[in-house]
């Protein structure tokens, strides 16, 4: 079955790795061969954006913990070059899409369409002149924030206080300008108190790219019925992430399932109807032992599904066509 992959950081894997393209990668869940045997209709590419240090990202002169606007600069740049040498090393099988024209085009030639993105807002740097340029290199998409706060507003935690606090002057400025542009709002990562933030000020559909249900992890990550319910309101998506701690009940269970998954599809459109059902999967982002190993096993998750009673048309829904409708109304 084609389907629709909201969130991947294989961009940040091939570059750190020293690829020149994510044509073909070792020791990656995604690349380009592996989506063309997949079903691919489209893969959301993420330059992922760590605020501190984290395990397996170095830059050189890193001082104190954090990165610099301009060790983040760099890895704009190097990301962004490793998507754009890949686009042009497999352009017969990959192209870039900006709005759902070119994904319409894109697909009527036999191709995939990758959609670039930014997983945390922090680069925006407190000026909208930034989210202009980024939407010029392609950009269609922003997740506002990761594990830190930003220009933009707070990210999710344990701490209530925290989890309460919403966007920040410039954070709602900017997610209003998003919209107008033609720039998908993406809420995973980000506080309960920013989610409803954005709800109010997003007229059309935003998303949640790669969160799955709290109601069955209770993971700060994952959102609650409620958010479901305002995210499906709005016309907007959840994309299922694949990751263990989204996925169990357990934090020490580190086994992503596909019977698992299937619980939160199933939750998800319980909640909010079969149209706010999508793919997240966070390939290449995210660690533990999976029976879905890479973007080659999808298959294996709608063949669950079917066998869970899932009609054609929602899994249709779940696999591409709600993310689709998503692009078509919010990206530009």
């Amino acid at each position: 079955m084609n389907y629709i992959d909201m969130h991947c950081d294989t961009l940040a894997k091939a570059w750190l790795g020293g690829e020149k393209t994510a044509k073909r990668l070792q020791g990656t869940m995604v690349d380009v061969e592996r989506l063309r045997k997949s079903g691919a209709k489209a893969q959301f590419f993420a330059m992922f954006l760590p605020q501190k240090r984290e395990d397996g990202w170095f830059l050189p002169e890193q001082e104190g913990g954090r990165f610099s606007m301009e060790q983040l600069g760099q890895a704009i740049e190097g990301m962004y070059r490793v998507y754009c040498d890949t686009m042009e090393a497999c352009k017969d099988s990959i192209a870039p899409a900006c709005c759902y024209a070119d994904f319409q085009k894109n697909w009527s030639e036999g191709k995939i369409s990758a959609f670039l993105t930014i997983e945390n807002g922090h680069p925006v740097s407190g000026k909208i002149e930034n989210i202009e340029r980024f939407y010029g290199m392609g950009v269609r998409l922003i997740t506002l924030t990761w594990n830190d706060a930003n220009c933009l507003g707070y990210p999710h935690s344990a701490d209530q206080k925290e989890m309460e606090r919403g966007l920040t002057k410039f954070g709602r400025e900017a997610v209003a300008y998003m919209e107008t542009r033609g720039i998908l709002v993406d809420v995973s990562h980000l506080s309960d108190g920013g989610f409803y933030e954005v709800a109010d000020i997003v007229k059309g559909p935003f998303v949640a790219s790669h969160s799955n249900c709290r109601a069955l992890t209770p993971a700060t990550r994952n959102l609650t019925d409620e958010m479901i319910r305002v995210l499906a309101e709005h016309g907007g998506v959840a994309g299922l992430n694949f990751a263990p701690g989204f996925l169990n009940g357990s934090e020490g269970d580190k086994v992503s399932r596909i019977e698992r998954m299937c619980d939160h599809v199933g939750h998800l459109i319980r909640v909010g109807g079969a149209e706010c059902a999508a793919i997240g999967t966070d390939f290449d982002g995210i660690e533990g032992q999976f029976e879905i190993s890479d973007c080659t096993g999808m298959e294996l998750l709608f063949h669950a599904l079917r066998r869970r009673g899932l009609s054609g048309d929602m899994l249709e829904g779940l696999a591409w066509r709600n993310a689709a409708r998503v692009i078509k109304e919010a990206a530009k």
